[in-house]
């Protein structure tokens, strides 16, 4: 259990709007908040020692950010293609020589579901680390039932793992 004092706390409590209070406590137990409002009004019974305060010396808190469009699940990487069309190659030029969208779809065929787990779990914890409470992972790199499938079935483990929202 946590105590977060002294923060600029930011909520959703205005209808289609924000509120931040400034000076403010959290008191956190299991992931559940139990109290939020003023530093200088905090309960006793958030004071009794079962909570660890910390003091966040007027940091910002705020809801966990939702990212609604990722396509995380994909095999392979297109780095070479990207320095090529920083060096001005046509994004057709590349699509000629055996890259482009192709190039993914091709590797995300190859891949397991294993593989691909193993590729896209960094991407996923990378989102996490950077506030993200939920993330909304499409597919489309398997062009056919059976790998747009695969790719589904991935997400859904990877955010089960990660207790990510899906």
């Amino acid at each position: 259990a946590y105590l977060l004092s002294n923060a600029a706390i930011l909520t959703m409590a205005g209808q289609l709007s924000i509120e931040t209070i400034d000076s403010a406590a959290m008191a956190v137990d299991d992931g559940v908040i139990q109290w939020l409002g003023k530093t200088d009004d905090v309960p006793a019974n958030y004071k009794n020692g079962r909570y660890l305060n910390i003091d966040l010396q007027g940091r910002l808190v705020t809801p966990g950010l939702i990212d609604c469009h990722t396509h995380l699940v994909y095999g392979g990487n297109r780095a070479v293609e990207f320095a090529q069309r920083l060096e001005g190659v046509s994004y057709e030029e590349i699509s000629r020589s055996g890259g482009g969208i192709m190039n993914t779809v091709n590797a995300t065929r190859e891949n397991n579901a294993s593989s691909l787990y193993q590729q896209s779990l960094p991407r996923l914890q990378r989102i996490a680390s950077e506030g993200a409470t939920t993330v909304e992972i499409k597919s489309g790199y398997g062009l056919d039932s059976a790998n747009e499938i695969k790719m589904l079935q991935v997400a859904k483990q990877l955010t089960d793992d990660e207790n990510i929202g899906l």
